[in-house]
């Protein structure tokens, strides 16, 4: 993958043209991918040369670097460049009511429970395991708020807590403030619309109310997990397809650790349960799956 520039005579490329020019040699992708592994489990494969190359020469230009062979050095020396790499080709593709048959099966099969667990004073935990940018936490919020002042009052009542986690810190901090464009929102049912967002500048607020359900931490999904309690559904969608088999099946069994039982698992459209998890969750629709067994809490 070789570019090259033919700068003006007697002059020199600007630094910003090198880095952006700057080959990427296959030794220095298989080091960055060796990088990727150790540190988030993502597993780059080659046909991926370009889109490491095009998401990297920032970094290269920030840091003045014209070698990719340089870059790799300073990440192998730099923890906190190292994180910036990771971050910088981690994929953050989302938006609301993405793969909608799964908040159908919200509504009509979870939500009952749901309630019914807050009105005796029991919790209610959901997790968006790799949340992006949070367009998916919000969707389940508002699904379990309803369209109207009325049906969100379970919310208000009871102990319910919706986390949100992704390895980027940048669409961590999106999901904390909840502002989206108005190109964004447009997939948001017009009654969940009017009634949870307010205008904002060019765009959209999501309503306090449904702001304050929603915790927003930076998470490595292979780094140790502090939540203690268990979860009534984990939403963990189009992130494992970024992972190697082995990886994916220790992630699904930890999954399957945090779930209360009768508690669902909902999985990306193109992604399926392997290893230990197959063996122990049960099929209930189309990538969903539930926890065997009833809840004694």
């Amino acid at each position: 993958m070789k570019h090259s520039v033919i700068p003006v005579a007697g002059e020199a490329p600007e630094p910003s043209t090198l880095a952006a020019t700057a080959e990427l040699g296959l030794s220095e992708f298989r080091a960055i991918a060796a990088i990727m592994q150790e540190e988030a489990r993502i597993h780059l494969v080659e046909s991926k040369m370009t889109l490491v190359h095009s998401r990297l020469s920032r970094r290269l230009r920030e840091h003045g670097l014209t070698r990719f062979a340089d870059y790799v050095a300073l990440v192998h020396n730099d923890p906190v460049e190292r994180e910036a790499m990771v971050v910088a080709l981690t994929t953050n593709h989302t938006h609301f009511f993405r793969e909608n048959h799964h908040f159908d099966h919200l509504r009509e099969k979870l939500l009952p429970a749901l309630q019914g667990r807050a009105r005796i004073g029991r919790p209610v935990r959901i997790w968006s395991a790799g949340c992006s940018s949070g367009e998916e936490v919000y969707s389940i919020a508002m699904c379990l708020a309803g369209d109207a002042q009325a049906s969100a009052g379970w919310l208000r009542q009871g102990d319910v807590k919706l986390l949100a986690t992704d390895i980027a810190p940048h669409v961590v901090d999106s999901v904390a403030r909840g502002v989206y464009s108005a190109a964004t929102v447009e997939p948001i049912p017009a009654s969940y619309r009017s009634r949870w967002l307010k205008p904002e500048g060019d765009g959209y607020a999501v309503a306090e109310e449904l702001r304050s359900l929603v915790t927003a931490r930076v998470l490595n999904l292979f780094d140790p997990w502090p939540m203690r309690q268990k979860y009534d559904a984990i939403f963990c969608r189009n992130v494992m397809i970024y992972f190697d088999d082995v990886a994916k099946a220790e992630l699904e069994a930890r999954f399957v650790d945090m779930l209360a039982p009768g508690g669902f698992l909902y999985i990306g459209h193109s992604e399926r349960l392997i290893g230990a998890a197959a063996g122990v969750m049960e099929p209930v629709g189309q990538t969903i799956y539930v926890k065997p067994g009833a809840r004694n809490d």
